[in-house]
């Protein structure tokens, strides 16, 4: 197998990886108990080095109340760190729904999370970050919080025992401390209108370049959580949207888009009406919310006067007074070390309409709603710098298409096709004899089927893929290139409505990681299950 370091390395967020395990013969159903959840993506890659960890979650979720502490950097393993990684370790027993976590230091999310079902006999599991990027936050104490929304009573019994640690990796020979940004921010004031999440940021007047994440998840059961299958109110569906499926994350700077994404469709271990489909492998990015990234710099040179300014952010498409969307929003911020304040401007604000279109026809009972929808920004701006004046460009291209079909008023079956493009190109002119060009391509598809029998026999097929390519180009040379595609592929069949001894469920899937990068590395990992157990377990690139 070629070298996988280059490749791992900038992988950033993964499930912690589970030794290869198989079932001598898997049942003819889904029991009481089922192997623990795995996933083929790969691990978060550390150094060969000594390493300091610190716990700063332990708790055991059974309600509404968060988990607050303190963390305090380790005295053994000063800064500055090549690399920082966190680990969650989770236990649940009994019957539970999944639940979302949310864990924050110092105001800034670190890291957020959706739980697996539990087994009666029980599971473990694993998820493991790499957060270097906050280690500005976490170079001194900060207070510690988190939540896991759960409901403990007579008939939902799991408890989640949950600890979270960070693991400190000095910069030591080879090993150069991380290139991040200098301060990691909250929003400050934070409030919400409707769908949209408002707060305030004040940058040092010295930044040199701006970014922000928000973790955007529709969640909470209701129709936002399944957002991709709404269909326009004039059309009879249980989930009705006045704009219909489309939803676009936008933030916008003291009250200017200033950059547009999509959201990912994010499927969670009770998706679908189907929990079987997903009890050992969950789909992408169900235990793994990544942020969306906004690159901001075309804005800093109205920012550095010390003052606060207004970030919104808004998901388009949510219909009035709907809840569900959550919102967390970090700032990371550049500062030029050489100048006390960069000044400067915005060239370029091209925001374009939103293209939304939704087409309803009726055939022999069939309702279909295709929708078409797309968006396209443009911003430039200059900084007068210490190493001179930069210009930043960014350009940014979002669709959605998507076609959704049902029968009948009982809406049995119930289909979605859909996919999602993002492209974002960010393009630097004045830090040498070429531009410097990082190019984003993502791409998610949801292609999923519910149908019940008269018997009540519910069965589910999906498949979810989230694809991302990016390449950073300095004039005619490419500096990086990275590609992978994270497909999880399922079908799960039970008797809905009857006690579980009764529900016969049955199900197989499979998840595949697939990941390449420079120099050839290369990285292929699959599993697959049948009723609860794993079957396979291959790794390629020889």
């Amino acid at each position: 197998m070629k070298r996988l370091s280059a490749v791992l390395a900038v992988a950033g967020l993964a499930l912690c990886a589970v030794p290869p395990a198989f079932a001598a013969e898997p049942p003819p159903e889904f029991g009481t108990d089922w192997d623990d959840p795995r996933t083929a993506a790969p691990p978060v890659e550390r150094p060969a080095t000594p390493s300091c960890t610190v716990q700063i979650v332990n708790e055991q979720f059974d309600d509404f109340t968060p988990y607050t502490g303190t963390f305090t950097p380790p005295a053994d393993c000063p800064g500055p760190w090549h690399q920082v990684v966190l680990r969650l370790e989770g236990k649940v027993q009994g019957v539970q729904y999944d639940r979302l976590g949310h864990l924050e230091v110092g105001g800034v999310t670190l890291f957020k999370t959706s739980t697996p079902e539990p087994s009666r006999e029980g599971i473990a599991w694993s998820v493991e970050k790499d957060v270097t990027a906050y280690a500005p936050l976490l170079a001194r104490p900060q207070p510690v919080w988190m939540l896991i929304g759960n409901v403990v009573n007579d008939t939902y019994t799991g408890v989640l025992d949950v600890q979270v640690y960070l693991t400190f990796y000095p910069a030591k020979g080879r090993y150069k401390p991380a290139d991040t940004a200098s301060d990691v921010l909250p929003l400050t004031n934070p409030r919400r209108e409707g769908s949209a999440q408002l707060g305030e940021v004040t940058v040092p007047r010295n930044t040199e370049r701006l970014v922000a994440e928000v973790y955007a998840t529709g969640s909470g059961g209701g129709c936002e959580e399944f957002w991709y299958i709404t269909a326009p109110t004039v059309v009879p569906y249980s989930c009705p949207a006045d704009a219909g499926p489309y939803r676009e994350v936008q933030i916008e700077v003291d009250g200017r888009v200033a950059g547009i994404a999509m959201p990912f469709p994010h499927v969670y271990t009770g998706g679908w009406s189907n929990p079987f489909l997903w009890y050992v492998l969950p789909a992408p990015r169900a235990f793994d919310i990544r942020p969306i990234r906004y690159d901001l710099t075309p804005f800093v040179g109205l920012l550095t006067d010390g003052q606060p300014h207004q970030l919104t952010v808004r998901v388009l498409g949510v219909p009035e007074g709907r809840p569900g969307w959550d919102l967390p929003t970090n700032v990371l911020v550049w500062r030029d070390a050489r100048a006390s304040q960069v000044t400067g401007g915005l060239l370029v604000h091209q925001v374009g309409p939103v293209a939304n279109v939704s087409t309803h026809t009726l055939v022999d009972g069939w309702h279909q709603v295709d929708t078409q929808g797309s968006h396209h920004l443009r911003v430039s701006g200059y900084l007068r710098t210490s190493h001179g004046r930069v210009v930043t460009t960014v350009e940014q291209s979002v669709s959605n298409s998507s076609m959704h079909r049902w029968l009948g008023d009982a809406e049995n079956p119930d289909g979605l096709t859909a996919t999602w493009n993002d492209t974002s190109t960010v393009t630097v002119h004045g830090r040498g004899l070429f531009p410097t060009v990082d190019r984003s391509e993502k791409r998610f598809v949801l292609d999923g089927l519910i149908s019940l029998t008269p018997e009540n026999r519910l069965t589910t097929t999906i498949t979810v893929n989230d694809a991302e390519d990016t390449r950073t180009k300095w004039g005619p040379f490419t500096l990086a290139h990275r590609k992978f595609s994270d497909v999880y592929t399922g079908e799960a069949a039970y008797n809905l409505g009857v006690p579980r001894p009764q529900r016969n469920a049955v199900g197989t899937s499979t998840h595949r990681y697939t990941l390449t990068g420079d120099h050839g590395a290369c990285y292929d990992r699959s599993i697959s299950t049948r009723n609860g157990f794993v079957t396979a377990d291959v790794q390629r690139c020889d």
